[in-house]
């Protein structure tokens, strides 16, 4: 048996009992797996995965500790992973996000009983929503008052090519140059690339610092492990918290090629800029990929124009195989907002203003009967079907890569998604060529559909 120890830092050096026994291997508290699983995708950070079953599996014998003690706590690593140990010692950038691991699945359930109680009498749900991703925000030092609008956004699928790759590279490298800061969803593929970029630009401008941010929550964690490049590592509580904590946090957005997971994060900024109320609060949306990804996002366009009416195309520009107009339009972008930003006498640093409602809020349980329930056609509001649309990718990202959902689909069967002939051809199609072009799953085995599609009859 293998056993490395950690020591915490700064606040996280001390804990309560009650929080300490949450977490403790001894007492398996209420929060003991998720912060264990949470932990052990941590320190998988680098290995190329997309399967949270496959990585839970192959490290069963690996625990985690939390011991109390005259100097505060420290953390007892029993069986970690090989490749995140160097000459005997835990590498520290993974120490680094281990402690933020235990901040956020700690704070996190702390913050939360404490806005149930706000919430009741002072806020409404959704405003205590809000004021929670920010507490979460704020505990991990994210949000940094004094700075002006310079958060960049990245996009995109963790099963790219390597001409994909490299293009991502080429975007996050214009950016640096311009000291522009990235924000991610800090898995493999698109989600590192413009990182790695943005650093070799901020080096060539002598820039001191370079901020690498990722967001996560815990039942995507295991399938995505953070990638090497990431700096500040935040974990949400749900999928719904970490893309509204994308929004608020972030400036300017940047689609790049991906999948499922990527139509959903892509749906849910166009439901928030499809509401009335949004219309004057801009939050620019490019989308970007090299020469070989037009197709892809001519059929993405496609199928937003058909779903949602032609006039969804204003909502987002397209910019094909130009890393430096990209760049170009993400800075103008960061003017715009910081121009605003002034005149409505709003944060730099998080968007209070922009209106989300409860049903792109609300966390969506996925299950055979959910996603049946989808209200895929389109006699409503184009903001709510861009929800259901949403909430459907997310449930097919649920039985490709999230343990639970892989189980559901392997005891159950494929979910069932059914509506206007239209929407669920489209879908359909759009699917198809996501198979085809490899944008699903990193693994090796053949990949089996978790959805089938069905025309209201």
């Amino acid at each position: 048996m293998s056993v490395k120890v950690v020591w915490p830092q700064g606040s996280m050096a001390l804990l309560t009992q009650l929080e300490a026994d949450s977490i403790s291997l001894n007492s398996r508290g209420e929060l003991y797996d998720l912060y264990r699983n949470c932990s052990l995708a941590v320190l998988n950070s680098g290995n190329l995965t997309d399967n949270s079953k496959e990585l839970l599996e192959n490290y069963q014998n690996f625990e985690i500790n939390v011991v109390r003690n005259e100097r505060g706590l420290k953390i007892e690593l029993i069986n970690p992973p090989e490749s995140s140990i160097v000459d005997g010692e835990i590498v520290s950038m993974l120490q680094k996000h281990l402690f933020s691991v235990l901040r956020d699945i700690v704070l996190t359930n702390v913050a939360h009983k404490e806005l149930l109680k706000l919430s009741s009498d002072k806020l409404s749900k959704s405003q205590g929503i809000t004021n929670w991703i920010f507490l979460i925000l704020r505990n991990a030092g994210a949000l940094l008052a004094d700075t002006q609008p310079n958060i960049a956004v990245c996009w995109g699928g963790h099963s790219i090519s390597t001409e994909e790759y490299n293009y991502a590279y080429k975007v996050g490298k214009e950016l640096g140059l311009r000291k522009i800061d990235i924000c991610t969803g800090c898995g493999p593929g698109i989600m590192e690339a413009p990182m790695r970029g943005s650093i070799m630009g901020h080096i060539q401008q002598s820039a001191e610092y370079c901020r690498r941010i990722g967001l996560t929550e815990p039942s995507i964690i295991a399938a995505e492990p953070p990638n090497s490049m990431v700096s500040e590592l935040v974990i949400l509580p749900d999928i719904e918290k970490r893309l509204e904590a994308f929004v608020r946090l972030g400036h300017v957005l940047i689609v790049f090629p991906g999948g499922p997971g990527t139509a959903e994060e892509l749906l849910f900024i166009l439901g928030i800029k499809l509401l009335r109320e949004n219309r004057h609060n801009p939050v620019p949306l490019i989308l970007t990929g090299n020469e070989k990804s037009r197709p892809y996002f001519e059929a993405l366009d496609s199928f937003l124009k058909s779903s949602l009416g032609d006039e969804i195309s204003r909502y987002y520009q397209i910019i094909i195989n130009d890393p430096k107009a990209v760049a170009i339009e993400v800075s103008k972008g960061l003017e715009t907002v910081h121009e605003h930003r002034n005149l409505v006498h709003e944060s730099y640093c998080f968007n209070w203003s922009l209106t989300i409602p409860e049903e792109l809020q609300k966390p969506f349980e996925v299950n055979h009967e959910n996603m049946s329930a989808l209200d895929l056609h389109k006699d409503q509001e184009p903001w709510k079907l861009a929800a259901a649309l949403r909430r459907a990718f997310s449930g097919i990202v649920t039985g490709n890569v999230k343990e639970y959902g892989i189980k559901m689909v392997v005891e159950k069967g494929p979910f069932t998604l059914h509506g206007d002939k239209e929407i669920i051809d489209n879908m359909d199609k759009l699917m198809r060529d996501f198979i085809a072009q490899g944008r699903i799953l990193l693994s090796e085995r053949k990949y089996k559909p978790c959805y089938r599609f069905e025309h209201d009859k």
